[in-house]
């Protein structure tokens, strides 16, 4: 049995983080996911998809994601039931989050806060310094690649064509 799931879509709301009893971080979010199709009115549907995440990537989620970030997921899906305070049994199912990726920018979903260079590049996200040397980063301009910084030959291709 596989029960491996990888989302990508943007935060809901901001990460609540809290720590158990023995210390250990864990913070929860919800991650708007779209479907692929549109419904009958031609517009497009998104899913709500409640996330778990532990220790330390708990911790960097709340610091690095904020409302309207967009992240991917990759973990399972866990069911659990409690009884609430009106003595009624509820049933959640909840992504269960093994890593949890930062997708874009921080500066680019609004967020605020000062990190470390080196330390945002290893998590995913890029400072604003960073920007200015990140090789992706466009604004929509053609890109200017000369055929000698290619890995491979043009001509060789051409020919195969």
């Amino acid at each position: 049995m596989i029960n491996r799931v990888i989302l990508v879509g943007r935060l809901t709301r901001d990460p609540e983080l809290k720590y158990t009893p023995n210390g250990v971080a864990v913070a929860n979010f919800t991650l708007a996911v779209n479907r692929p199709f549109s419904n009958q009115q031609g517009e497009r549907e998104a899913d709500f998809i409640n996330v778990v995440v532990w220790r330390k990537q708990a911790e960097n989620a709340t610091e690095y994601l904020k409302k309207g970030s967009l992240a991917g997921v990759d973990g399972r899906f866990q069911s659990r039931s409690y009884e609430n305070n009106n003595g009624q049994k509820v049933f959640v199912v909840e992504l269960v989050a093994e890593s949890v990726q930062f997708l874009e920018p921080k500066s680019s979903n609004g967020s605020g806060g000062n990190q470390n260079n080196n330390q945002g590049s290893r998590n995913g996200i890029f400072s604003q310094n960073d920007l200015s040397h990140d090789p992706f980063t466009n604004n929509g301009q053609p890109i200017d690649i000369k055929d000698d910084d290619l890995p491979f030959n043009l001509a060789d291709d051409r020919q195969c064509a």
